[in-house]
């Protein structure tokens, strides 16, 4: 078996993944099996670079911040503002604080200095305004797509004014209450406010829908572009407050759904551009459906990628990563029965493999099963819904 895998691995270039598909992907998704490791991040930057380069990828759209991404597409594109800024406020999830996520955009800037818009590279966070412990206030995301339509259309289209969404939302510390995620009586989701801003948010979106002529005549593509993100985002949040103050069992489970619905919407409006390429934990961007325990509980929801191949067919294609070790985290290297373990056994510190060939080579290999809870190992049920694996032997001690 490891002579045939052996055979069957290759070196980790744009240029072999795209050998390994039936089709160009018109988005080409890679994930991580756990995140805050800059050795996967740095397999990313070197695919990107060369997708850019040699393929006419144009966009990279990560999870992260869909709006707060928006800094750093400024930032790559025109230069608005410091590397340091966008680092510090472009990012969520701590996500700025890593050196391969500065190196990523610090090339980026170089590459675009000089070229046309039309050659230039591009930056989208695709994730909601979410953070582990909760969810942001709809605020910026609603009085974005307000002030653009009351900048473009007559007044009297619009079914609210600013300061009626202002006193509908309140303080935002109401929707960003931590407590809110585990507790749905401390959600500000189903009050009277919030039904009547899920209301006005639908409304406002539609109106942006209906004046789509109009508006793509009157502005600037990226100023819609946007409008339209913050549009997604709006009723994304408010969809998701509501979910938080849901005290059914499948909570959880819905929660999860939403946000990866919005990654997917997130993710189809990006390729509107072009071919993009994606990454996120793997969890968001496999085609089987995403499961994790909680409370006892198994909980399964359909994940972004899953969503998206729906709509794209062929044109959508995924790759996982899988990690040897990940020590610092006491992850040590993996049993040899595993899929890991086999092709850890491999000479190559990185390697791309097709998962078919590979589940083939296998005589029912293990699930690992790892003892720090933020890293997943690779499903041996999935192979056959993975088209690649891109294996990296060891993630350095930091």
């Amino acid at each position: 078996m490891t002579a045939g895998i052996k055979q069957a691995a290759r070196p980790v270039t744009a240029a072999a993944v795209l050998e390994l598909l039936p089709a160009r992907p018109r988005l080409l998704a890679l994930g991580e099996p756990t995140h805050g490791e800059d050795v996967l991040l740095d397999v990313r930057n070197d695919l990107f670079r060369q997708l850019a380069e040699q393929e006419g990828y144009r966009t990279i759209a990560i999870e992260s911040d869909c709006v707060l991404g928006l800094l750093v597409d400024d930032y790559v594109t025109s230069g608005t503002g410091t590397l340091d800024e966008v680092m510090e406020r472009g990012f969520s999830h701590g996500f700025g604080a890593s050196a391969a996520n500065r190196e990523l955009v610090r090339w980026m800037r170089a590459y675009n200095e000089g070229r046309p818009a039309s050659g230039q590279v591009r930056f989208a966070g695709v994730d909601g305004q979410l953070e582990t412990a909760g969810a942001a206030s709809p605020r910026q995301a609603l009085t974005a797509l307000h002030g653009y339509l009351a900048s473009w259309v007559d007044a009297d289209l619009l079914p609210c004014s600013a300061e009626t969404l202002d006193r509908l939302l309140g303080a935002d510390d109401r929707w960003t209450e931590p407590a809110a995620m585990r507790d749905p009586a401390a959600s500000v989701g189903r009050t009277p406010e919030a039904r009547e801003l899920r209301l006005l948010a639908d409304d406002l979106v539609a109106l942006l829908d209906t004046q789509l002529p109009h508006l793509a005549a009157a502005s600037t593509r990226d100023s819609l572009d946007r409008t339209r993100l913050h549009g997604r985002s709006a009723v994304g949040l408010l969809r998701y407050h509501s979910a938080m103050a849901d005290p059914s069992p499948d909570r959880f489970a819905r929660l999860a759904g939403l946000r990866d619905a919005l990654m997917a919407a997130n993710l189809l409006a990006v390729l509107e551009r072009g071919p993009a390429f994606a990454h996120a934990h793997n969890a968001h961007l496999q085609r089987p459906r995403s499961s994790m325990r909680m409370g006892g509980r198994l909980l399964e929801w359909w994940s972004a990628g899953a969503i998206v191949h729906a709509h794209l067919g062929e044109q959508y294609a995924f790759l996982a990563t899988a990690l040897g070790t990940l020590r610092h985290h006491g992850v040590d290297a993996p049993p040899p029965d595993t899929v890991e373990g086999l092709l850890y056994a491999l000479p190559e510190d990185r390697t791309l493999i097709g998962s078919r060939r590979l589940a083939a080579a296998l005589d029912e290999p293990a699930p690992r099963v790892s003892p720090y809870y933020g890293y997943a190992p690779l499903d041996p049920a999935h192979l056959t819904a993975i088209d690649g694996v891109v294996f990296v032997k060891d993630s350095p001690r930091r």
